[in-house]
């Protein structure tokens, strides 16, 4: 089996992973490496809104080097296609020096993109993403699914009525004549990564992250991230910026509505980090010490030859 050199640590919002990357920093530096954190989460590249996608926390980690946090204006577009290449550098360029990249990240499509070489498809021109925008504004996303399902039943099947962006994309895609089914079995956590990658999921009981949600989100709102919500309203904050949870309800003084929304977003990280092969579940449920998590994660990287 080939040794990993690169460290992928995947959970839920809430469930502890800087504190789990920062011990892993600790571990491998005992161990003569020099590791860097490299963020795969959509939003956390974005400048003026820290608060709110939990960059604070990384940014705030004196013991642990963050990459590709805080990097771009709050006015820019980022897509997984752009992400990609930027963490590819980040991941190669580390490599290349001899450190360890531990790639941190709560966002699926966007640790995918950093770990893998994705067959990703083109962005659609903005008139028809304004028109499918427009259209799912005015009927709702469960008319957007059932039109998806007349045209490919095989991806209605893979994406909840309910998945407002996913939807959208994959209308753009049909009528870009880009929509196709998966050539095979998807093996992107084995022989397709770029680089041998240890992918480690972490999990805690549901009450548990609950109360961590809930924790998480009066720390914010106490940390002014309704007024940096604003701000960054008034500053012409990009479609994509504007995705980030908790946006729309703080813009709409909604605090309950975003508690609500980031419960039914967690569910749905933990249920695409069922769907990884190879992945090895961790679960935080008690607090473990975290020195301990993190020895057994890097342990595979430190054995000898």
């Amino acid at each position: 089996m080939t040794r990993p050199t690169v460290i992928a640590l995947f959970g839920p919002t809430a469930v502890g992973k800087t504190a789990i990357a920062v011990a892993v920093g600790r571990a491998l530096r005992a161990a003569g490496r020099d590791p860097v954190a490299v963020s795969a989460d959509a939003m956390q590249v974005y400048r003026g809104i820290e608060t709110l996608t939990g960059a604070r926390d990384a940014l705030d980690q004196d013991e642990l080097e963050h990459r590709l946090v805080s990097v771009l204006p709050i006015t820019e577009t980022c897509s997984a296609g752009r992400f990609a290449r930027m963490a590819h550098a980040e991941i190669d360029a580390a490599l290349v020096a001899g450190r360890t990249p531990v790639v941190v990240g709560g966002t699926g499509l966007y640790l995918r993109a950093a770990l893998t070489a994705l067959e990703l498809r083109p962005p659609a021109p903005p008139e028809l993403r304004a028109r499918l925008e427009a259209e799912l504004a005015a009927a709702g996303p469960e008319a957007l699914h059932a039109r998806l399902a007349a045209v490919a039943p095989w991806a209605a099947e893979r994406v909840s009525p309910r998945d407002r962006s996913r939807v959208v994309r994959w209308l753009e895609l049909h009528e870009l004549g880009e929509l196709r089914p998966p050539a095979g079995p998807n093996r992107l956590w084995t022989d397709e990564t770029r680089h041998p990658t240890r992918l480690v999921g972490l999990v805690r009981d549901r009450d548990e992250i609950r109360r961590r949600i809930d924790l998480r989100i009066d720390a914010m709102l106490a940390a002014g991230a309704a007024d940096e919500v604003r701000a960054a309203a008034a500053a012409g904050v990009s479609a994509t910026a504007r995705k980030a949870h908790g946006f729309e309800p703080l813009l709409a003084d909604d605090e309950d509505r975003m508690r609500r929304d980031t419960r039914r977003y967690v569910k749905r990280q933990l249920t695409w980090m069922r769907k990884l092969p190879g992945v090895e579940v961790v679960d935080l449920t008690g607090d473990p010490d975290p020195d301990a998590v993190a020895a057994r994660i890097v342990a595979p990287l430190l054995a000898p030859d």
